[in-house]
């Protein structure tokens, strides 16, 4: 088959395909208006998050029999028009999965221990021990939303810690093992100390996280968000926070990651943001390793090869 892959993805993908017999074309710069010129001979499409699948693009592609997208998100895929024209999809959650799970919990754990602040003092000459005091993770119960890759992933880590861990998830039943407990949403919102999300981006799970539905928790908790960000906006993480609801907030994602584009009150609301110690920020980075930059490819092309032999 003949693939055409438009976002930049570690070398290894080419002889990969081509090893298995397929024919490639490596385009990572590619604009939009030259993919929908080029895309009709081509029967797999390989891509990250440059530009939405959407019918717009995809009705020039009269041959595609796969997209392969190389990540867990798949909020910028027309799902139903893809399904009405029998295109399958493949994508590599489990690719990233160990990453956004090293990456969460190390975020908490800085979060907990001060590690930011404290470099950042010691670096200017600053010896505060007690400004500096953490938490400890161990007796804390850590509530997961979503029980999917990442968050499975993210469970298994937490074991050595001497948490309790206890899950949510809307469209999973009896998947309670020895080290997670499968409670409903109205239970974990009673029992966390920590709530990591790990839901993907849907009209549903868009917004979920309002100030009504966090002042529902029992008592004040920490934040983590390694799955998207317009899960909760800036305003109400900023709002959770000056009230106490939330002790803090680990932010990988965020509801606007183009600062180019910021509203006017986005742009107030970041930057107050931004001035809290509580908060920890990085660039939707989790699950973005060398390591899983590799595993990436190698789940895309197992699934390809499986379905395409």
């Amino acid at each position: 088959m003949k693939i055409l892959i438009i976002d930049q993805m570690h070398e290894s993908i080419i002889p990969m395909l081509e090893s298995i017999g397929h024919q490639v074309t490596y385009s990572p710069d590619i604009k939009r208006a030259e993919i929908i010129q080029l895309i009709g001979p081509y029967d797999g499409l390989i891509i990250r998050s440059k530009t939405p699948m959407d019918q717009d693009l995809l009705q020039h592609a009269p041959n595609l029999k796969f997209i392969g997208r190389a990540g867990a998100g798949l909020d910028q895929i027309d799902l139903e028009y893809m399904d009405s024209r029998s295109i399958k999809l493949f994508h590599a959650a489990k690719g990233n999965r160990d990453a956004v799970a090293e990456h969460a919990l190390g975020m908490l754990l800085s979060l907990f221990n001060n590690i930011g602040k404290a470099d950042s003092e010691v670096r200017r000459g600053i010896w505060d021990r007690e400004g500096n005091r953490g938490h400890e993770l161990a007796g804390k119960t850590v509530g997961i939303l979503g029980f999917g890759n990442m968050g499975k992933s993210f469970a298994k880590r937490l074991q050595g810690f001497g948490t309790d861990i206890i899950a949510f998830d809307k469209y999973k039943k009896n998947f309670g093992k020895k080290f997670v407990k499968e409670v409903s949403w109205e239970k974990l919102k009673e029992k966390c100390d920590v709530l990591s999300i790990h839901v993907p981006l849907t009209t549903e799970t868009r917004g979920f996280l309002t100030l009504k539905e966090l002042e529902s928790f029992a008592k004040p908790f920490w934040l983590i968000n390694s799955a998207r960000g317009e899960v909760i906006a800036f305003k109400t993480l900023n709002e959770a926070l000056d009230r106490g609801i939330l002790k803090g907030a680990v932010l990988d994602v965020l509801e606007n990651e183009k600062f180019k584009s910021f509203s006017a009150e986005q742009k107030e609301e970041f930057e107050i943001l931004a001035g809290r110690e509580n908060v920890l920020f990085s660039p939707h980075v989790a699950g973005w390793t060398f390591e899983s930059y590799v595993k990436i490819n190698e789940v895309l092309v197992k699934k390809i090869r499986k379905e395409f032999p």
